[in-house]
């Protein structure tokens, strides 16, 4: 490992690159920011052998970009992105973004927006399903967020014009962009011609046996790195045992500058620089403030021995293959080039589905009617320091809460709840504070609550706001 060899005086550096790029996939020259890309080159020769040796991934550095080209082992449908404003892309901007990095592809060196809008029309009116109306709003924004993404990533630049101006009223507005080819062609290239694929299981895995020694422990430190925790029973029998050795974690620890929590349970790399978790936890803002109390509440409920015990439940079937069918089912068979059509590498993925005979844990169940309550609670406790658009849905937030804590893999959802998992004990003891906000801009001092208002003990123009932390 080349790692090994580098100065400590530099490894730090090291670390820091490596992180960037297992964050971000594509680095260009002013995506993340303007000296990632400087970064990377510097250490592209020991990041491409790293890389590739700890996670099979690999890494292609030149002048103008930076991609790593990484490995699939499962679907993950909690992967994918989003717009500047954190808004989950949809499948009306994913397929605006696919055919506008087919038509950069065979662009020149400009192009307009309202250009790049006709030929995106033109290309989806011959796709079953999805069309492009720019006299719909709802498309002209979708469209939209799809450019933005591009232009994020220096795919395109802005050369004149303004994107809202034409999203708002396509007739009287424009904007004019650079494209810069390199970055279009570095954005997308799928390991596999898509258009000789029946199943996406085929984008899944590697060639590499299951059964060799190299590839199993590669997949466990992909593992580590793509979810927040990885729990031993999951694994297959091979992979638990890899996940149990320490060179198994120690190469990525090395390689990241991370620290491995290392539980009976399983193992989870702790990332205390915020430099390669996509959603951090804990964390500002009232869903993950509110998410931290309820789990710190779920613990409670756990040990609490004045309650009946919960019922305990093996975690829920894998629905790893329900969700491939569905993709599988949405494949145009119209652009599928059959000659060449093959699904083999897919029977991969049935092999590292297969069973464990080690008995399957049990985890508490924590019913969606006691979670209605818990949150039912913190609202009236704390409401009055959460978003304005949360204090009156309590519905709303307690599923928003539940989502964060099952995308951080405390959790996973079950009919008629949540299942506990291992990892959501590191949260037990939180601890709550209420801070008041400076009063200073306060325009009726003097003003006293009225008295017909619940909780009104002191004047407060504006919200406080609540800090919890874990003891």
């Amino acid at each position: 490992m080349r790692a090994r060899a580098i100065a400590s005086v530099d490894l730090d550096a090291y670390q820091r690159a490596a992180r960037l790029i297992l964050t971000h996939h594509l680095v260009t020259a002013t995506f993340p920011d303007r000296s990632a890309l400087s970064s990377l080159r510097r250490w592209a020769t020991e990041l491409r052998e790293d890389l590739l040796a700890t996670f099979g991934y690999r890494l292609e550095v030149t002048e103008t970009t930076a991609r790593l080209f990484t490995v699939a082992d499962r679907l993950d449908p909690g992967a994918g992105t989003s717009t500047a404003t954190d808004r989950p892309f949809d499948r009306r901007r994913y397929a605006f973004l696919a055919l506008s990095i087919a038509a950069l592809g065979r662009g020149g060196g400009q192009i307009t927006l309202s250009e790049l809008a006709d030929h995106v029309a033109s290309d989806a009116s011959r796709v079953e399903g999805i069309d492009l109306d720019t006299e719909r709003s709802a498309d002209r924004d979708a469209f939209v967020d799809a450019v933005a993404w591009l232009t994020a990533r220096g795919a395109l630049a802005l050369a004149d014009g303004d994107a809202s101006g034409w999203a708002s009223d396509p007739g009287r507005g424009e904007a004019l962009y650079d494209i810069d080819r390199a970055v279009v062609a570095a954005v997308f290239r799928p390991p596999r011609a898509l258009q000789h694929l029946t199943s996406v299981r085929a984008l899944l895995g590697s060639s590499v046996p299951h059964t060799d020694t190299g590839e199993v422990r590669r997949r466990v430190r992909r593992a580590l790195v793509q979810k927040p925790v990885v729990y031993a029973e999951e694994l297959s029998d091979d992979e638990a045992l890899q996940l149990a050795l320490p060179r198994t974690t120690e190469e990525v620890e090395l390689l990241t500058g991370l620290v491995c929590e290392r539980r009976a349970e399983g193992v989870a790399l702790v990332d205390t620089s915020g430099r390669l978790s996509d959603v951090r936890f804990p964390n500002t803002g009232t869903v993950a403030q509110v998410a931290l109390l309820l789990a710190g509440e779920m613990c409670d409920r756990v040990l609490d021995p004045d309650a009946a015990a919960p019922e305990r439940m093996p975690l829920p079937s894998d629905r790893h293959g329900a969700l491939a069918a569905a993709i599988d089912g949405a494949i145009p068979r119209s652009g599928l080039f059959t000659p060449l059509a093959s699904a083999a590498p897919g029977e991969l993925v049935d092999r590292l589905e297969g069973e464990s005979e080690r008995p399957a844990p049990m985890h508490p169940l924590i019913e969606d009617s006691w979670i209605a309550g818990t949150i039912g609670r913190l609202v009236q406790t704390y409401g009055r320091t959460f978003a304005a658009q949360w204090q009156a849905d309590p519905a709303g937030l307690a599923q928003a809460a539940t989502e964060r804590l099952e995308q951080m893999r405390l959790v996973v959802r079950t009919p008629g709840g949540v299942l506990a998992l291992p990892a959501l004990a590191r949260f037990r003891g939180v601890t709550v504070s209420v801070r008041k906000r400076d009063p200073e801009f306060d325009l009726f001092p003097d003003a006293s609550p009225p008295d017909d208002v619940p909780g009104a003990d002191a004047p407060c123009p504006v919200p406080d706001s609540i800090d919890s932390e874990i003891s």
